[in-house]
């Protein structure tokens, strides 16, 4: 098991090297200059010049990537230009808000989509099979801002059930963080949940075709033992280390529903940052979100292992 995790993370070093140098190079493409947004709107030449030698902007490029890669190795992600805030703090502060949306939103995902691949498997072919595929495909099709547009309309403004946009921390108002993030925790599961009854279905279908199967049922077990004690057993493999890789996708893919909701998370932070020409920003929130997806599928292929009798016998 150790090595496994030693070669990932050896593995790990050369892809976060190409992530920095792709994000540093990709976010010289933006257009505008953020030290003339910076300077305001006056622009003194001498202050101009001195604010691109504190950024070390006057230097070559190759330059500015040895500096800021110095700077990332001592932990120093820089200092915002808009806030004048370092960006470590500025990231503590909003991914909090993030991996409370993903967690939830990878609960809905997997209480919808598990049990709906388990049934769909059981009844193939049936009316209730079909219908789990279409709905399946629905929510793989359907954009997720549109549908949290709708769902706004709907539940919020026609209904009034559920505030349509907002955040409060978890442990200070509980209530509350559940009526916030509710609606966007489901518009965010809706594509995992059709990803995981997919693949849960087919991991079910090859699993009830198996011997071990067909022992058990004649040794006259009862259809809920066969089921969920032999098969989803089996198929439980592949649908859990998905749900981790699914997690990853989460941190990464919550910009949208974020801006929609207003929910002042990991996603909003880059997107404004974008927005301002915030190039320290911008590296921090992308490098920390390469991070969380190489963990992830760290934890996939540890789940992976521990899940696997014959991996670990191997082992």
């Amino acid at each position: 098991m150790l090595s496994i995790i030693a070669k990932r993370l050896l593995l790990a070093i050369p892809t976060l090297l190409i992530v920095s140098v792709f994000v540093f190079l990709l976010q010289k493409l933006l257009p505008g200059d953020p030290i003339l947004a910076l300077a305001g709107e006056e622009r003194d030449p001498a202050t101009l010049e001195f604010l691109r030698e504190k950024y070390r902007l006057n230097d070559p490029i190759v330059w500015q990537y040895v500096y800021w890669l110095g700077d990332l190795l001592r932990g120093d992600l820089g200092i915002s230009l808009r806030t004048n805030q370092p960006v470590t703090e500025l990231i503590l502060e909003k991914l909090p808000v993030t991996i409370q949306l993903a967690v939830l939103a990878m609960i809905l995902a997997m209480a919808i989509g598990i049990p709906a691949g388990i049934l769909a498997a059981v009844r193939k072919n049936s009316a209730i099979d079909v219908t789990a595929n279409l709905v399946a495909l629905s929510g793989l099709s359907v954009p997720n801002f549109w549908l949290g547009i709708m769902l706004i309309l709907l539940v919020s403004v026609n209904l009034g059930w559920l505030p349509a946009s907002g955040y409060a921390p978890l442990f200070s108002d509980p209530v509350r963080a559940l009526e916030t993030m509710i609606m966007p925790a489901f518009v965010l599961s809706t594509p995992l949940a059709a990803t995981l009854m997919r693949h849960t279905r087919s991991a079910m279908l090859g699993a009830l075709k198996a011997d071990y199967v067909r022992t058990a049922r004649a040794k006259g077990l009862s259809p809920r033992e066969v089921v969920l004690g032999h098969g989803f057993r089996n198929a439980l493999l592949p649908v859990v280390t998905l749900s981790a890789l699914l997690f990853g996708d989460l941190l990464a893919g919550a910009v949208l529903t974020e801006q929609i909701f207003t929910i002042p998370g990991f996603g909003k932070l880059i997107v404004d940052a974008v927005f301002n020409r915030d190039y320290a920003v911008v590296q921090g929130v992308v490098l920390c979100t390469a991070v969380g997806f190489i963990a992830m599928n760290l934890v996939a292929d540890i789940l992976y292992v521990l899940l696997n009798p014959r991996m670990r016998t191997a082992l």
